[in-house]
């Protein structure tokens, strides 16, 4: 298993945070990371998510979402092709430290036969991008 890590503290309320990161029509507005997610953000459901740092080719996959707490997380599992192969975790997490102020924290946990094979400097970077972009977006609007 891999697992990738960020966080940033955001001057904003959690529900601020959260109206940001579920309102996905916005993203190419914003996040240099996910250009794009289609679908509903339910359980169960399949979305389809467009992503890469900026400069990359970057790629599509077709996660399923897993949970969704409003205000606090969002979980989705991809897989690529088959599970065991390179399956990846999304976990976005809200922690309130007081009424406009949060922590927000991008993770992923990879597994699967090919996770030792592939290089994550590029994933980091995304996710790093996109948190500060939040950041500047949530505090702006705040």
């Amino acid at each position: 298993m891999k697992e990738l890590r960020t966080e940033i503290e955001i001057n904003a309320s959690p529900e601020r945070v959260w109206q940001i990161l579920t309102d996905t029509e916005k993203f190419p507005q914003w996040n240099p990371f996910i250009h794009s997610l289609k679908g509903n953000l339910v359980k169960g459901e399949t979305i389809e998510v467009f992503l890469g740092e900026s400069g990359t080719k970057g790629m599509t996959f077709r996660p399923t979402v897993l949970k969704v707490t409003p205000n606090r997380t969002l979980r989705w599992l991809g897989r690529l092709f088959i599970g065991g192969i390179f399956d990846g975790e999304h976990i976005f997490e809200i922690e309130p430290l007081d009424e406009n102020r949060v922590r927000f924290i991008q993770r992923e946990e990879f597994n699967g036969l090919l996770v030792p094979f592939f290089n994550f400097d590029s994933t980091q970077r995304g996710f790093e991008a996109m948190n500060r972009a939040l950041k500047e977006r949530a505090e702006i609007a705040s």
